[in-house]
């Protein structure tokens, strides 16, 4: 055992230098997910008669509502994706508008877990998953402003200069003096 301390301390330091990287991860994931479905959002939106067209074809109630809420889901969703601003949020409307689509068109054509795991859409999914339980990270406008709110409480809890009191100003000897 004595032989492999070298060997564990250097893959500890090895694992530490990596983990300080979990920014990048996060911002990798956020301009690649984020950039795909504002790109498929807005080609949707900018052909929404036939997007429309296929959800009707899918059976989809409300195909023109449902139509034009996914893709301004995906679209508006994407951009603030990418600028990782109310990441969160977001995560749980992408992550419902990719379960709609597995359930209501994808699950139609998978005969098994073979076939499950080849869609998109359950990665995409995992990858909006891995974001809410993660954040943006610190290169987002999420992380901009959380730290000025922490910011703004931190100054609202420091103590207050002292003032006259109420009683000081109630009382009829500063107006007789």
């Amino acid at each position: 055992m004595k032989n492999f301390k070298p060997l564990i301390f250097v893959a500890e330091r090895t694992l530490e230098q990596i983990s300080s990287f979990e920014w990048l991860a996060a911002l990798m994931m956020r301009l690649f997910v984020g950039y795909f479905f504002f790109e498929t959002g807005w080609a949707k939106l900018h052909n929404l008669d036939s997007f429309t067209a296929r959800f009707v074809q899918w059976g989809i109630p409300h195909p023109a509502f449902n139509a034009a809420l996914s893709a301004y889901t995906e679209c508006i969703g994407g951009a603030l994706t990418v600028a990782g601003l109310a990441t969160r949020p977001v995560c749980i409307a992408m992550m419902i508008n990719m379960a709609v689509a597995i359930i209501t068109v994808k699950m139609k054509t998978v005969g098994g877990l073979d076939d499950f795991v080849e869609l998109d859409e359950p990665l995409y999914a995992l990858a909006y998953f891995w974001l809410l339980i993660c954040g943006a990270g610190l290169v987002s406008v999420d992380h901009f402003v959380r730290k000025a709110m922490r910011k703004i409480l931190s100054d609202a809890s420091a103590p207050l200069e002292p003032g006259p009191s109420r009683r000081d100003c109630d009382s009829t000897d500063s107006i007789n003096a």
